[in-house]
């Protein structure tokens, strides 16, 4: 279940940057799908877990959907920015030993700033406070998700 929905997530961020145009504020462009890549790079965490070192196979099978569905320079750059961050993301949730909300939450602080780095590079609108925006509401999901499951972590050991 886990590696359909971050294939499928994958697919639909690409194609929602792809049709979102681009905001433009006081602080420098900032794409609004970059809001839900967080989540994307939690459902990465969770589908390494039910499917192993396999998750990055589903990557790059995901990958080349998003480059026959959206426009190929869009995927391009996210998959460079996925290959980028979710390896980073990959190896710091491989070697870290800790409880999955934890885990989540540091591969997040590494792979959300690697892929915002990567992707407005590529794309063109890579400047200080374009990567801080998009960097922020990228980890903001990891710390709900982490918030979440610390939350209910308690909940079960004060049953």
């Amino acid at each position: 279940m886990w590696v359909a929905a971050y294939m499928l997530a994958i697919v639909v961020v690409n194609w929602l940057f792809d049709l979102l145009p681009v905001i433009q504020t006081p602080l420098g462009a900032w794409p609004p799908a970059s809001i839900i890549v967080g989540f994307v790079l939690i459902l990465r965490d969770l589908a390494q877990r039910q499917a192993g070192h396999y998750v990055l196979i589903a990557m790059l099978a995901a990958g080349i959907i998003t480059y026959v569905m959206v426009d190929p320079f869009i995927a391009l750059a996210s998959v460079a920015a996925f290959l980028v961050s979710e390896t980073a993301d990959w190896i710091v949730y491989t070697v870290t030993k800790r409880p999955l909300a934890d885990r989540i939450l540091a591969s997040s602080a590494v792979s959300s700033p690697l892929d915002s780095v990567v992707f407005l590079g590529l794309i063109g609108f890579l400047s200080p406070a374009s990567f801080i925006l998009q960097s922020l509401s990228k980890f903001a999901g990891a710390v709900a998700v982490w918030a979440f499951l610390r939350h209910r972590e308690s909940r079960i050991r004060g049953a």
